[in-house]
C-alpha cells in the first residue's frame, strides 16, 4: 500500500507561499508529509495563518524579497538553517503586470524580470549546494505561453515567462547530471487575487466560458500538479513543461 506521507523527511522551499497557487502549495506537499518554508514578500498575516493550519513544527514562514538576490541568500540561508536542506525548490513568486510595449516603463520591465526571472534563477543557484540527488526544482510558468487568442498588454507577462521555460530546458540538463530533476506546471487561468485582479465579473465569466470545462482552475489543482513532479511519480521526469489549465491549449 503506498504511502500516505510519501515526502515526509523533505524540505520544500516556496516563495510567493502566503497566498494563492503558493499557499495551495504549501498545504499539498504539508499534506504529503513534507516540512515547509512559506515564503512572503510583505504581509506576514496569511503566512501565519497558513503557519498555523500546517503546524509550527512542519512549517515556517520567512520574510524576503524573492526578487533580490542578496534577500535569496538569507532566505536560503534561513531555511537550511531550520530544516537543514532544501529537497524541494518551487520558485512560485512572481508580478502580472499588464503592459503592451508603448506602455511599458523600465521600471516596469525590471520589476517583472527581477521577481519572475532573476529570482528563479538565483534560488536555484543559491539552493544548489544544498540539495542531493533526488531533489527536486519545480518552476511556474504560464499556459498564456502556448495561446493564441492573447491581447497586447500580456507582453510583459508572456515575456518572463517564456524566459523561464527555456530556464526549465537547460537547467533540466544541467542538475540532471547531479540527480536532480528541473520540471515546470503552467496553469492557465485560476482563481487566486492575482487573476482577479483589475477583471470584471464579466471578463472572468468570459474567460471561464472559453475553457471546455466552462470554468477556470483552482489553485489545488496547480498545487496538485507540482506535487506530481515533487513525488515518485515525477523521478523520471525531467525537462517537462506541464499545462494545466482544463484543455485551455494542447498539444505542445
Amino acid at each position: 500500500m503506498a504511502s500516505t506521507t510519501p515526502l515526509a523527511g523533505k524540505v520544500a522551499l516556496i516563495t510567493g507561499a502566503s497566498k494563492g497557487i503558493g499557499a495551495a502549495t504549501a498545504l499539498e506537499l504539508a499534506s504529503l508529509g513534507a516540512r515547509v518554508v512559506i515564503n512572503y514578500a510583505s504581509d506576514s498575516k496569511p503566512a501565519d495563518e497558513l503557519v498555523q493550519k500546517i503546524g509550527a513544527d512542519k512549517s515556517i514562514a520567512i520574510k524576503a524579497n524573492a526578487g533580490d538576490v542578496q534577500e535569496i541568500e538569507r532566505l536560503v540561508a534561513e531555511t537550511v538553517a531550520w530544516g537543514g536542506k532544501i529537497d524541494i525548490l518551487v520558485p512560485n513568486a512572481g508580478l502580472c503586470l499588464m503592459r503592451t510595449l508603448e506602455q511599458t516603463k523600465e521600471s516596469d520591465f525590471q520589476r517583472t524580470m527581477d521577481l519572475n526571472v532573476k529570482g528563479p534563477y538565483f534560488l536555484a543557484q543559491k539552493a544548489l549546494p544544498h540539495m542531493q540527488p533526488g531533489s527536486r526544482v519545480i518552476l511556474l510558468s504560464t499556459s498564456l505561453c502556448n495561446f493564441s487568442s492573447l491581447t497586447p498588454n500580456y507582453l510583459l507577462y508572456v515575456t518572463s515567462k517564456g524566459a523561464i521555460e527555456q530556464m526549465v530546458r537547460i537547467l533540466a540538463k544541467d542538475l540532471g547530471t547531479k540527480g536532480i530533476t528541473v520540471n515546470c506546471v503552467a496553469p492557465g487561468p485560476t482563481a487566486t487575487e492575482l487573476f482577479f485582479q483589475g477583471k470584471s465579473e464579466e471578463v472572468v465569466k468570459r474567460i471561464a466560458s472559453a475553457n471546455p470545462f466552462g470554468r477556470i482552475g483552482e489553485p489545488g489543482e496547480i498545487a496538485g500538479a507540482v506535487a506530481y513532479f515533487a513525488g515518485e511519480g515525477g523521478s523520471w521526469v525531467n525537462g517537462q513543461i506541464l499545462r494545466v489549465n482544463g484543455g485551455m491549449t494542447v498539444g505542445t
